[in-house]
């Protein structure tokens, strides 16, 4: 049976050494997704949303260049409009699943935004609401596709490079007002920890 793991990090290096880490531990690449509203050095991945494809495609390069070496499942990264998310970075299997998520929130459809994809794929929508909203807000979100057997010891791996709490990010959002992610409120810049 498979199951899908998911990890917030507030460090975009951090979800990035965690992705190296799977990979040579030997987690294949199609099982890993990474989307991200960072880049490496902490600041927004596009200045603007009128960014032409072919900068798109070399912010992702640089970005990829930089934290994977041009080598891993970082080394494809690609640029991705998401309603709500505003301009991410996003590769692995993640990376179709927000594409198709953008097309479905485009048409208004909530069951096709990221909400929806992310409870599609074993996601419980609480975890969903609170993956979303971090992006949002600057976070990376690293998701794992395994089997039971090898749960514990992706668990492990990813524990390793300072995630967020989940139930702390989520008392801390709830004490601010924050009840769900709302796709129609615009992307937030970071300015320090989300």
């Amino acid at each position: 049976m498979s199951r899908t793991i998911g990890f917030l990090y507030d460090s975009y290096a951090q979800a990035a050494q965690a992705v190296s880490d799977l990979e040579v531990a030997g987690i294949s690449c199609a099982d890993i997704g990474f989307v991200a509203n960072n880049s490496a050095s902490g600041e927004s991945c596009v200045n603007t949303a009128t960014t032409t494809a072919g900068q798109s495609a070399e912010t992702g390069a640089t970005v990829g260049a930089v934290v994977g070496g041009g080598a891993g499942l970082l080394a494809g990264l690609g640029l991705l409009a998401i309603p709500g998310l505003g301009p991410v970075v996003a590769v692995g299997w993640l990376a179709t699943t927000v594409a198709g998520a953008a097309a479905g929130a485009g048409a208004g459809a909530a069951a096709g935004g990221i909400l929806g994809r992310l409870t599609n794929v074993g996601i419980t929508e609480a975890d969903a609401h609170l993956y979303a909203e971090p992006v949002r807000r600057g976070s990376t979100l690293v998701t794992v596709r395994c089997d039971e057997a090898r749960v514990g010891a992706v668990e492990q791996i990813m524990r390793q490079h300072d995630p967020v709490d989940p139930d702390e990010r989520r008392r801390t959002y709830r004490d601010t007002g924050w009840a769900a992610f709302d796709d129609s409120v615009p992307p937030i810049r970071p300015t320090g920890p989300t």
